[in-house]
Formats: C-alpha cells, structure tokens, sequence
C-alpha cells in the first residue's frame, strides 16, 4: 500500500502546526468572555430559571419584558440620554480638542488635565457630587437662595432634561481624548497652509482639522450612542428621586418590580442591551472604514505655530473654566465637602459643622473598611494580574497566525458592547450555580475576574500599542544569538516594554478603583468593594457615608492620576 502524498502548497512551503499555546490561549479568552454572554442567552430562552429540575425552552420572558410599559419608558429615555450625550458631548468635546491643542488658548495644559480627570472618576460619584452641590439642598442651591432671597434653586438636577444635560457635559472628555489624540499626531502642513492662504481660526478648524479627524468624530459619536444606552450610576442617584429609570436601572430593579427572583425578564433585558451594543459597535466600525482614513500630508514631524485667537482667547478660557467649574470641579468639590460636615442644609454654618466623624465612622465599620482596603488589593494585584494578562492577548494578537489573531482581536474587544453591570450580573449566576466555580464567589477573586473581562479591551489595546513600538529586531537578535523564542522575550523584549507595561497598570488600576457596575451583583460580607459598596448603600439613604466612600475613592484617583500625567501617561 503506497503512503499518501503530504499536501503541500502551492508555494511549496509546509506550514508548521499551530503551536499549543496558542490555541490554549485563544480558549481561554472565548470561555472568559463568551461563556457568560451563552449562559444570559440560554436563560432567556427559559420559562424557568437555568438552574430548576425542569425547565422548558419558551419565549415567555420576552413577552413578558416587552409587554411591560415600564420597559419602553425605561427605553425611551436611554435613547434621550444617548442622543443628548451625542449632541452635547461630540460637538463640544471637538471644539474643546481644537482650543487645547491648536491654539495659544491661555491654561491649555491645565484644561487637558481637568478635562481627562472624570473618565477615572465614577458616575456615580459624579451623580452623588451633582446632588450634594446642586440638588434642593445643595451648597451651591443653598448659596444662591440665600444671594438672590429666593425659596428654591431655579434648577433641578433630578428630571430628565436635567440628567440628560449632566450625562452629556460629563462625557465630553471621551470625544475630547479621541479627538485631540488625533489631532495631536495630524501633520500640520495643511493648517499652516491654510492659515498663510489667510484662513481665520474657525475657518482652519471647519474646513481642514476636523475634516481630518472625521473618523474620531465618528467613533467618537457612536460611542456616546453605546454609553448612552448603558449609563447606569447617573441616572440612578439623580433619577431616583422622581422614578426616572432608563434600560440599566429598569434592570437593576427588576426584581423589586416584579416582586420574585427575575431570572428570565433579568436575562431578556440583558439580552436586548447585547444586542443593541453589538448593532451600535458593528456601525461603528462600518462607518469608520466606509469613511476611509485621511491623512494629511507634509513635512514628517512638522509641527506649524499655534493658531492665534487674538480677543477671544480670554473669554474662550472663561467659558472653558465656567464648563469645567460645573461639570468637573463643583460635584467633586461638593462630595468632599460633604464628607467634611456633619449635616449640611438651610442655617447650616458649614465651619461649625466641620468634622473628620464620616470618616472616622467608615473605618469603625468592618463592611466599609473592607470596601476600601478590598478595592486597593484588587487595584494593585488584580490590576497587575490583569496586565499580565492583557500582554498574552496582545501578543496572541499581534503575532498568532492570522486566524487566530483576527478571533482573539474580536473576542478581547467583545466586552466593550457588554455594560459592566450584565457582566456582573452573568458572572454572578455562574460563580453561583456552577459548582466548579462556587469557591470563587465569596473571594475577591470573583471581583477581580469580573473587572478584568470588562476592562479587557481597554488593556489590551494600551499593551498592543506599547508592543507596537518596540521593534522585534532586538528578539531577532537574540534568537541569532542562541536565545528560544521566550528568552528572547523576556531578555530583550520585555526590559524595554517595561515603561509602557507600568504606564498600563497605572491606566488599570484607576479604572479598578473607579468601577462600580460590574461588581454590583458579586457585593457580598468579604467581597466589599467602593464602586459597588456606594450602590448599595444609596437604596439606604446614607449620605454621610457614601460622600465620605466617595471621597476616598476620589482622593485615590487623584493621587494615582497625578504620578501617571508626571511620568507622562495619558488615558488612551
């Protein structure tokens, strides 16, 4: 019997066999990320949950959910909030990138600083913040009562156009980092040339910057349209108050809704929010790549003079101030204040108020201690562990065969369409009710995968970035000189990735601190974390310690934010 002939390609060269590592690589990341995501798709094909003796396979849940008035109107008002978000944020968040990092605009570095603080500041935090400062009895509401004699604040903070308005001021610094990146790296020969050809600021700004950045400003609208539709901490504190629920919080109370454990109307709504993610990332990336890429030609590295705003660069830099008064500086402001008083409202003398009690207080409670010491472990371990992680994907990425580079490329990113809180939620029932995985639930490990799956594609595009600028000529090198493949990485790769690999846990570790959505369902004794802990502790009304929660979540930030912009690490 004659032997077969080997297949050989046309080429003539045989491929070797794809190595182990990478295919154990690619199926760890597809059960990370998938196995969840099947196990919220399964039970909304349930009329039971997953986890009963019997269970039949029915649309009830569906029609459950979508019969229910409460839904839409949760649903309608996520589209408000996504469209305010896109109208409010892209436009001002591109005029803002053009002030800072086009023009003599007085303060420049100081606005950049202030504008990227709230993407590492939780929403919710901002939400408390908004209350404490601008709700009926605010500081700010309380001071301008008392200026103008009046009985109440001429504003509010808790209707809908109210949370609409704030949803879309707190988001302009998304557009803002997308767009002044870009903006950043242009070659500026075609604004000096306009501008020697007598074009004014503005007319430089229409008709060539932002032509030039269309694609960010398209990126950078669909994914104001994304936030928009999985904005949860916002809107919950400030549509409390007057029952304003969007497509989150309509989930998050679902089971108080219902009065029973709300598994398959729980799964059905988690399913709609996928689906609609899914639909909003498939266009964004449709749009970015039918719209091309457009570069502007010119001297490399040229960089022309800043644009002159002549008059208006002072009053430009009022406004800037006026915005960043109100949507960064005042809530922040007034969650630290409120942390510092004993009770705050109408004849209430702040400086006779003043105390360190709220503080005190948190850490003679055991659950509060834990939220904060918990959530510095998982920031400063599980952030690392995460990294380690993030720089396997990204290199299974940027150097597994094409097939499995292009699978692992989609899959890091799929949890950016999946809001934090149904991942949590996803998590929650498998760490529960799949026993292999029971002895993670009461550990802060479960809090640690859950935000390690969220941020994946955040990290893995800071690493696939720092990776991309190393050049593989020094493993190349090595390899000559004798070294394996994982030598040559560890001795001449990594040295050099080392910057970039910390940069990115500085980067992690805010957004470890900072989140809260994702770890709302794995809350339990032991497992206590800030972002989650605040949550839970606003169905409770107690204000004195979440402002003091929040506090210390901000300083923590703060503190990181200011080491990462000294070393010089930006967001993205």
């Amino acid at each position: 019997m004659t032997a077969r002939p080997s297949r050989v390609p046309a080429s003539g060269v045989v491929r070797p066999p794809l190595p182990l590592g990478w295919w154990l690589l690619l199926a760890a990341v597809a059960l990370a990320v998938l196995s969840p995501l099947l196990l919220l798709l399964w039970q909304s094909l349930l009329n039971n949950p997953f986890f009963a003796p019997v269970k039949t396979v029915g649309v009830a849940a569906y029609t459950q959910v979508l019969s229910d008035p409460a839904f839409w109107r949760a649903f309608g008002n996520s589209g408000v909030l996504a469209l305010a978000m896109i109208f409010i944020a892209v436009p001002l968040g591109a005029l803002l990138a053009f002030l800072v990092t086009k023009t003599d605009l007085p303060f420049a570095k100081v606005f950049e600083v202030l504008l990227l603080t709230p993407i590492f500041v939780s929403p919710i935090v901002l939400g408390v913040g908004f209350i404490v400062s601008l709700g009926p009895s605010g500081f700010v509401s309380a001071w301008f009562k008392t200026l103008f004699h009046l009985d109440a604040a001429p504003w509010s903070v808790y209707t809908l156009p109210a949370i609409a308005l704030i949803a879309g001021l707190t988001h302009v610094p998304y557009v803002y980092l997308y767009v002044s990146t870009t903006m950043k790296n242009l070659d500026a020969s075609l604004e000096e040339a306009a501008r020697l050809s007598g074009a004014g600021v503005w007319k430089v700004m229409t008709s060539v910057t932002l032509p030039l950045v269309r694609p960010s400003l398209i990126y950078s609208a669909m994914l104001m349209l994304l936030l928009g539709f999985e904005i949860f901490g916002l809107p919950l504190v400030l549509g409390d108050a007057r029952g304003v629920d969007v497509i989150t919080t309509y989930l998050y109370r679902l089971t108080a809704i219902t009065g029973v454990p709300a598994y398959g109307p729980m799964a059905v709504v988690a399913m709609i929010l996928i689906c609609m993610a899914l639909v909003i990332v498939f266009m964004q990336r449709a749009l970015t790549r039918t719209r091309g890429s457009y570069v502007s030609l010119g001297s490399k590295g040229y960089r022309a003079e800043r644009l002159k705003l002549g008059n208006l660069r002072w009053p430009l830099a009022l406004v800037i101030s006026a915005y960043l008064l109100y949507a960064v500086v005042t809530p922040m402001a007034g969650v630290l204040l409120r942390s510092l008083v004993r009770s705050w409202g109408p004849g209430v003398n702040l400086l006779d108020a003043l105390t360190l009690a709220n503080y005190q207080a948190i850490f003679n409670t055991p659950d509060l201690a834990r939220s904060v010491l918990n959530t510095l472990v998982v920031a400063l371990v599980g952030g690392a562990a995460a990294v380690a992680i993030y720089l396997f994907v990204a290199l299974g990425i940027q150097r597994a065969p094409k097939g499995v580079s292009r699978t692992l490329d989609y899959l890091a990113g799929l949890p950016r369409a999946v809001p934090g809180l149904i991942m949590g939620l996803a998590l929650f029932w498998l760490f529960i009710f799949v026993p292999v995985l029971k002895p993670i639930r009461p550990t802060l490990l479960s809090i640690a995968i859950a935000y390690t799956i969220v941020w994946m594609p955040y990290g893995v595009r800071l690493i696939t970035a720092a990776l991309g600028q190393v050049s593989r000529d020094l493993e190349e090198a090595a390899r000559i000189s004798g070294a394996t493949a994982t030598g040559a990485f560890v001795r001449a790769t990594l040295p050099v990735l080392r910057p970039g690999l910390i940069a990115a846990w500085l980067l992690i570790f805010m957004q470890f601190v900072r989140e809260y959505s994702s770890g709302v369902y794995l809350l339990s004794p032991g497992t206590e974390v800030l972002g989650a802990q605040i949550v839970q502790l606003w169905s409770t009304g107690a204000v004195d310690a979440i402002a003091a929660l929040s506090s210390l979540q901000i300083i923590i930030i703060v503190a990181v934010y200011a080491i990462a912009t000294r070393i010089g690490v930006r967001p993205g």
